[in-house]
């Protein structure tokens, strides 16, 4: 007789979860014994033993968001679970679907702080589109097939499923299975389209705002159509990167912070803004009350309770992307020349702009300048590479001066922000994506948060590659001390890293440490070329700063450069 933990492995392949990513414990390990039977019952399903929960669960999110799939984490109760919460939370903000499966003490020590019991189910819920706690066995294969389906529709989001152990071990009478709903698209009207279509065509300087949305709807090839007819500036949220194609003449690039200038401004100057899966972040807008406020706003997004939430909009539609934006690319299919035409004196302003606030990468010293190795590498990896990404100033360089042609190969913390996230969620795009080249841009504070998932490349041979930017400092933290803080650099020296390269050696990783402008081309040369994990460590000096910065509370037209008379301008990433 099937007991609770086959249930829910056999339930987890029937979802298409071939690979899943983990860690075992206590209240868990009926689920691992069922794993390892698993294959005896023809279930297969490959896990991948992680050195940390939060690596598991960011594993988890690189297998989603480099493929649109759901990504699938194990963990026990107590720590275990609780070590999952940030990668959950970070799913959540960047809207990734994500199932994890915790184990619980039995429901008869439940409340009595047993050994290793926490309340996940509790501590889940801020963190997490849905949780769950399956009390009865009876209730697995329904649960879980619930969670999939919550994971996915509508705006994506992590789920939680908390099982006792006890609800693992019992035996499960087949029941008839729950008939879950089938998830609709919501459509978008014929009035809502005429409406928006006479927005965009009595406007005078529309731009597109595009943000992560998008690539999750799965209409990134729409959007490119619609822009073609168009031929309509475009800018992108740091999510939204990929969505447009690089070689789009219109593409005015990230905007926000640390976005481009060009793009700043131009959302600055623009009549109508076309918000497409973008939610008005903080760090895309600036000082709010100042955000495009010469535009009118058309927002299409799935949920709701984005329109209106931060911006009153003139038009706000709820309606799936994968409905909207078809419909609205077959309209503008049908405009002719002439309304073309009248956008032609604001294409020629944006084209301006983009002249204007191109990157020369002119190093400002004798060592080596990221931005320009970043750009360097950008040129010579397979288009088909797949980026992700820490979180400090060489993420903002990675935004800024590399070239994208889908969101899926450029993975950011973008809404939490998570140190730490760029070796787990390369880990788990390798994993997704073995045909594919991988790297890792790695700051060397955040490299250090999850630095054991070197033993997971090295136990599954997968064929990382780890470009290490180190400036021995926080350098995101400190370029703020020096800014806001009046010079006072309190706890952001490094000096005293480890050698990272013999680090990875002691997991069987080759590598090579670099500090000279005149080693940079051999070097990623080597790095492209070389057949499996490889770390490049590479010394930058401390001083270099990302620019331009958007300084907190300011409007977008006030960024600064890197204090000399004139701001320095940003790379033409169009």
């Amino acid at each position: 007789m099937k007991i609770g933990a086959d249930l829910i492995i056999d339930t987890l392949y029937k979802q298409g979860a071939t690979e899943v990513f983990g860690y075992p414990g206590g209240t868990i390990m009926p689920v691992y014994d069922a794993l390892f039977r698993s294959y005896e019952r023809n279930v297969p399903i490959k896990h991948y033993l992680c050195r940390h929960e939060q690596g598991a669960g960011f594993a988890a999110v690189g297998f989603a968001r480099s493929t649109g799939k759901t990504g699938v984490c194990i963990a026990t109760s107590g720590p275990g679970a609780t070590n999952l919460i940030t990668a959950l939370a970070d799913a959540k903000l960047d809207s990734v679907p994500v199932v994890a499966i915790t184990g619980q003490v039995p429901r008869p020590l439940m409340g009595t702080n047993a050994f290793q019991e926490v309340d996940v189910f509790g501590l889940s819920l801020a963190s997490c589109k849905h949780s769950f706690q399956v009390m009865d066995q009876s209730e697995l294969e329904d649960t879980i097939n619930q969670a999939f389906r919550i994971a996915n529709e509508g705006r994506p989001g992590p789920v939680l499923i908390d099982i006792p152990k006890d609800v693992q071990m019992n035996a499960v009478i087949k029941q008839m299975p729950l008939n879950l709903p089938t998830p609709q698209v919501q459509p978008i009207t014929l009035d809502q389209i005429e409406l928006a279509k006479s927005l965009i065509l009595n406007a005078k300087k529309p731009i597109f705002y595009i943000g992560g949305g998008v690539d999750m709807a799965k209409v990134s090839r729409q959007l490119n159509a619609l822009l073609s007819h168009t031929q309509l500036p475009a800018v992108t949220t740091l999510k939204g990167i990929g969505a447009i194609k690089s070689s789009y003449p219109h593409f005015m690039g990230m905007l926000g912070m640390h976005g481009n200038g060009a793009a700043n401004l131009a959302v600055q100057e623009c009549d109508l803004l076309i918000a497409l899966g973008a939610r008005f972040d903080d760090r895309v807008t600036g000082k709010l009350s100042t955000f495009a406020a010469k535009a009118k706003v058309l927002h299409i997004d799935v949920d709701n309770s984005e329109l209106n939430k931060l911006r009153q909009v003139e038009l706000a539609i709820t309606c799936g992307l994968e409905a909207a934006l078809p419909a609205l690319e077959q309209q503008f299919s049908l405009i002719d020349s002439n309304d073309k035409q009248q956008w032609q004196a604001w294409r020629d302003e944006c084209a301006k702009l983009k002249q204007q606030h191109q990157w020369q990468y002119d190093c400002p010293a004798q060592g080596i300048y990221a931005p320009a190795l970043l750009n360097q590498l950008s040129n010579v990896m397979p288009s088909s590479t797949v980026i992700t990404c820490d979180v400090g100033q060489h993420q903002m360089w990675v935004a800024q001066h590399m070239k994208f042609d889908s969101s899926k190969n450029h993975l950011s913390s973008g809404g939490a922000g998570t140190m730490g996230f760029g070796l787990p969620v390369a880990v788990g795009a390798k994993v997704a994506r073995p045909n594919d080249q991988v790297i890792a841009v790695c700051g060397d504070g955040s490299i250090m948060m999850n630095i054991q998932e070197l033993g997971t490349i090295k136990r599954f041979n997968l064929g990382v590659k780890i470009l290490l930017i180190d400036n021995a400092k926080l350098g995101m933290v400190k370029q703020w001390q020096e800014l806001f803080f009046d010079k006072r650099l309190s706890e952001t020296d490094l000096s005293d890293n480890p050698d990272f390269v013999k680090l990875a050696s002691a997991f069987d990783i080759p590598g090579k440490m670099i500090s000279k402008t005149s080693e940079v081309e051999q070097a990623i040369k080597e790095f492209v070329e070389f057949d499996g994990a490889f770390i490049l460590h590479v010394k930058i000096d401390a001083q270099d700063n990302v620019w331009p910065l958007v300084p907190p509370g300011a409007a977008n037209q006030d960024m600064i450069g890197n204090g000399s008379a004139e701001n320095q301008p940003i790379e033409d990433v169009g």
